[in-house]
């Protein structure tokens, strides 16, 4: 019997509409949800042994999953499953697959970074918005070329961020969390340096770090002041990274010149949140990964994973810490397995 998938906050009817959704009700019996989860939708819950999530638009906590008794997969759009309960989930067994391999994701998020580097830096919004009202202003914006561009995490995002830096010809720094990790030999990183040190050679500094208890608050109030008159932020990673009465402090009296902000510490941004008129501030509503191509290769991902699944054979490399020691184990489709979840 063809098992029960509902899928989650699909707002833009992206993942109904997606070529791969043919697939997957040909592998389960699915539910589309265009709009939050409810109160009034326990109906809907029963029976059901597959979600798949868009993003971290659900928490997927406690509290929830004791009104999904029979759920054993969580299709993870994303890399990322911060909004999943660690240990409600592995208590019950559940695995949690992500769309870690996912390529038009990790092409998006470098796309937007340059995005927000020249909207700060030739200060597109404001002159825009001055020639909208009938002006012809007078401005002077400068060149990413020949500029200096601090990485922080080398991961998926920030190599192709390096790359399309060097097409600029600006000169690459980096730091990695990850002292050992191996790089291409055509890396085009010129140096990898302690993270005060790249602060302070930095003319724009990109963050494309993971959230986690080490990152969170990492740039702040002192390290924001490492950096030269005239810097230029730009974060696309996660807003808790920075601390923002910080930066705000940094903007309007400190070194930084500018930034560029797709994400932010409480989203969505409170409207009277003084990031919105900070000065020289471009701001986007989190929308590094929220291209058309990506929702089309998540689902063609997640009927992958689904289909791997009710076959017993889906990859451990796509499960959340298969690895982990002393977790629950459940059946998948006729094979013992590991579940575990872990920050990635």
């Amino acid at each position: 019997m063809a098992p029960r998938l509902l899928v989650l906050d699909d707002y833009e009817g992206r993942i109904a509409g997606a070529p791969a959704m043919d697939r997957l009700r040909e592998l389960a019996e699915v539910t589309v949800l265009d709009r939050p989860l409810g109160d009034a939708d326990t109906g809907l819950l029963g029976g059901v042994r597959v979600l798949l999530a868009i993003r971290e638009r659900t928490r997927l906590d406690a509290a929830l999953l004791d009104r999904l008794p029979e759920l054993e997969l969580v299709l993870q759009t994303g890399g990322h499953a911060y909004h999943v309960d660690q240990e409600a989930a592995t208590g019950r067994g559940i695995v949690v697959a992500l769309s870690r391999r996912a390529r038009m994701a990790s092409a998006s998020v470098p796309e937007l970074t340059f995005g927000l580097m020249l909207a700060v830096l030739r200060r597109i919004h404001p002159l825009a918005a001055e020639l909208a009202a009938g002006g012809w202003p007078e401005a002077m914006g400068g060149t990413l070329a020949g500029r200096t561009l601090g990485i922080l995490g080398l991961g998926r995002h920030g190599r192709p961020v390096a790359r399309i830096a060097a097409a600029f010809g600006m000169v690459v720094l980096a730091w990695d969390r990850d002292p050992g990790r191996a790089y291409a030999d055509d890396e085009p990183v010129a140096e990898r340096l302690p993270l005060d040190d790249l602060l302070a050679r930095s003319d724009v500094v990109s963050v494309h770090l993971k959230l986690s208890p080490d990152s969170t608050g990492l740039l702040d109030r002192d390290r924001l002041a490492r950096l030269r008159p005239g810097a230029i932020l730009v974060n696309t990673a996660r807003g808790a990274i920075v601390d923002e009465p910080a930066l705000l402090d940094a903007l309007r009296s400190g070194p930084l010149a500018g930034a560029g902000l797709d994400v932010f510490a409480t989203e969505p941004l409170p409207a009277d949140h003084p990031l919105r008129t900070a000065p020289n501030v471009v701001l986007t509503p989190h929308i590094g990964w929220k291209v058309e191509e990506v929702f089309a290769e998540w689902a063609e991902i997640a009927a992958e994973q689904l289909a791997a699944w009710l076959d017993g054979r889906l990859p451990a490399a796509e499960v959340l810490d298969p690895s982990a020691a002393e977790v629950p184990r459940t059946r998948l489709g006729g094979l013992v397995r590991r579940s575990g979840i872990s920050d990635h």
